[in-house]
Order: C-alpha cells, then structure tokens, then sequence
C-alpha cells in the first residue's frame, strides 16, 4: 500500500491568503482605526450632532433602567442604535442616535451588539 504524502503547496497559498481576525482589544482597536468612516467623528458636523442628541434627550442615558442625567458631556456618549458600519446614511441620522452614559455604552451596549453581531 502507498503512504499519503502531505498536500503542501495548496495550503500554504490558501492559508496566507486568509484574512487574519484580530484576537484582543489591541488589535481590534488598531483595525477600526485604519477605517474611513472614523473620519466623520472628527467633523463639525458631527459635533453639533452629538450635542444636539444630548440636548434632545435632556443628558439623560436613554438605556433601559438606567436614565442617569449627566451634564459633563465628556461622560456621555452619542450611540447609534443600529450600527451604521459605515452606512453615511445611518450614521448621520438623527433618529438612529440616542444618549447613553459611558458605562452603559462600554457595556451592556457593547455586549448587545457583539450578542447581535454573531
């Protein structure tokens, strides 16, 4: 009987070829930040955006149970309801925005969305 010899050559071609998926907080963050829409959260625009959302909403964390009123801004966050992933439309839209405190989006937003994203 004949022994198998390894396939070498095709699988080392489609093994580099594959996307590499990050594996920790560091790498992810890297990989978002070389995405072009992160441009927009630089703009005049956004700004005034983000500060009209806060207004709307009285500075009030709009996440189910919580509704901590925060007035220091810098702890407030202006979260898209639907990610926009790098729809323009979704992300300029004044309805697909509500104000979430900082704990409430780094948390329980962050893991509804990666339970949703899957």
């Amino acid at each position: 009987m004949t022994k198998l010899r390894m396939m070498g050559g095709p699988l080392r071609v489609m093994r580099s070829s594959m996307i590499r998926v990050p594996t920790n907080e560091r790498e992810r963050d890297a990989a978002r930040r070389d995405r072009p829409w992160r441009k927009w959260y630089k703009t005049e625009r956004w700004r005034k955006l983000r500060i009209a959302t806060f207004v709307r909403d009285h500075f009030t964390c709009q996440w189910p149970g919580c509704g901590r009123v925060e007035g220091n801004t810098s702890k407030l966050v202006a979260d898209h309801r639907r990610p926009h992933r790098g729809d323009e439309r979704l992300f300029w839209d004044e309805g697909n925005l509500q104000t979430l405190c900082k704990p409430c989006h780094d948390s329980a937003k962050q893991r509804e969305e990666a339970r949703h994203h899957r």
